[in-house]
């Protein structure tokens, strides 16, 4: 049996509704946005939504969110920012029309 291992940055997996969270956090921001789309504020959301980089690297994005007054959110749930991270999102924002918020 393979020990378990420790994510490097101390982020423990979470499992919520059937789907696996990277981080605790991940799985909170999740059902807040379960919430907000119950009370009408969000009418959908995409999870890991796939940009595609250079170099054949994908970016994922944990949230996209479709709110009611027709905005667009892109949310990255953050513990740590590192700087392939950091790289990534730059790379991100400067070819496609979007600017992800970190919470």
């Amino acid at each position: 049996m393979k020990p378990l291992q420790r994510h490097k940055y101390s982020a423990k997996k979470s499992e919520i509704d059937g789907m696996t969270f990277h981080s605790q956090k991940e799985g909170r921001y999740y059902q807040k946005l379960k919430l907000r789309k119950k009370e009408g504020e969000v009418v959908f959301f995409l999870r890991q939504v796939p940009f595609d980089l250079p170099g054949k690297v994908k970016y994922r994005l944990d949230f996209m969110e479709f709110h009611r007054d027709g905005t667009v959110h892109c949310i990255d749930v953050k513990g740590m920012r590192t700087s392939g991270y950091i790289m990534k999102k730059k790379m991100v924002e400067d070819l496609y029309p979007v600017y992800i918020e970190e919470v």
